[in-house]
C-alpha cells in the first residue's frame, strides 16, 4: 500500500524562470502596440527605406539594403529591450503586479531573468522576420562567421544596455510618464540617433557627437559586423559604459511598487 506523502514547496528556480518567461513572451506577442514596435515598424522602415533609396537615387557605399538592414536590426533591439520593456514594466508597477510577484516563490532575480529570456525570444523572432524580408530585397550580409558572432555579441550587449536603461526609466516614473517618455526616446533615436542610417549621413560634426550615443554605437556595431565582418573598439566601449550606467541607475532607482 502506497502512502500519500505530499511535499509542498516551490518549483525549481529554472522551471520558475521558464514558466514566467513563457508567460511574458505570450503577453508581449499578444499586445498589439508592442508587436507594432517589435516587428511592424522595423519591417516597414526597411522596405520603405530600400524602395525610397532606389527611387530617390540615394548614394551609399554599399547597396541600400546592405546599409539599412543592420540599422533596422539595431532598431528592433531598441524597440524590444527598451521601449516595450519599459512600458510593460511601468504598467506592471502601476497595477501592483510586480509587488504581488515579489511575494511569490519567484525571486526578483528570477523575474528579471525571465524578462530577459522573453526579450531574447522576441528578438529571435524579429531577426527571422526582418532577415527574411531583407534577403527578399537582396540583402547580402558578410559571409564570415566572425561577422555573425560579432553581430550576436553586439546585439546581446545592446540588449543589456537598453534593457537596463528601460528598467531604470520604468522603475522611476509613473506608468503614463514612462509610456510617453519611452515612445518619445524611441522616436528621437529613430530620427536622429544614427541607429538606422550611418553617422556619416548626419554630417562630420554631428557624427563625432553621435558616436557616444548608445543607439549609434549599436548601429555602428551591427553595421560593421554584418558588412565588413569587423567592429571598432569605440562602439563596444560606448555600449559597455552605457550598460554599466543603466545597471547602476536601475539598481539604485528602481521601485517595485
Amino acid at each position: 500500500m502506497t502512502t500519500f506523502a505530499p511535499a509542498p514547496g516551490a518549483a525549481p528556480f529554472l522551471r520558475q524562470v521558464r514558466s514566467q518567461a513563457l508567460m511574458e513572451t505570450r503577453l508581449l506577442l499578444r499586445n498589439g502596440e508592442q508587436l507594432l514596435l517589435a516587428v511592424v515598424i522595423p519591417v516597414l522602415g526597411l522596405v520603405g527605406g530600400v524602395l525610397g533609396a532606389r527611387r530617390l537615387g540615394l548614394d551609399f557605399a554599399l547597396p541600400a539594403v546592405d546599409v539599412l538592414t543592420p540599422g533596422i536590426l539595431a532598431l528592433a533591439v531598441i524597440s524590444t529591450s527598451f521601449t516595450s520593456l519599459a512600458i510593460a514594466t511601468g504598467f506592471e508597477r502601476r497595477y501592483g503586479l510586480l509587488k504581488r510577484l515579489g511575494a511569490s516563490p519567484l525571486s526578483r532575480s528570477g523575474l528579471l531573468s525571465a524578462k530577459i529570456c522573453s526579450l531574447l525570444v522576441v528578438q529571435v523572432v524579429q531577426v527571422v522576420v526582418i532577415g527574411s524580408v531583407a534577403l527578399g530585397l537582396g540583402w547580402s550580409p558578410s559571409g564570415e562567421a566572425s561577422g555573425v558572432l560579432l553581430a550576436l555579441a553586439g546585439a546581446l550587449l545592446g540588449t543589456a544596455t537598453f534593457a537596463s536603461l528601460g528598467l531604470a526609466l520604468a522603475g522611476t516614473l509613473r506608468a503614463e510618464a514612462t509610456l510617453a517618455a519611452a515612445n518619445l526616446v524611441y522616436l528621437l533615436l529613430l530620427m536622429g540617433g544614427a541607429v538606422v542610417l550611418p553617422r556619416e549621413t548626419y554630417g562630420s560634426t554631428a557624427a563625432g557627437i553621435l558616436q557616444f550615443l548608445p543607439s549609434a554605437a549599436l548601429g555602428d556595431t551591427l553595421r560593421g559586423a554584418l558588412t565588413d565582418g569587423a567592429v571598432g573598439t569605440l562602439p563596444l566601449l560606448v555600449l559597455l559604459v552605457w550598460a554599466a550606467l543603466g545597471a547602476v541607475l536601475a539598481t539604485r532607482l528602481f521601485r517595485w511598487e
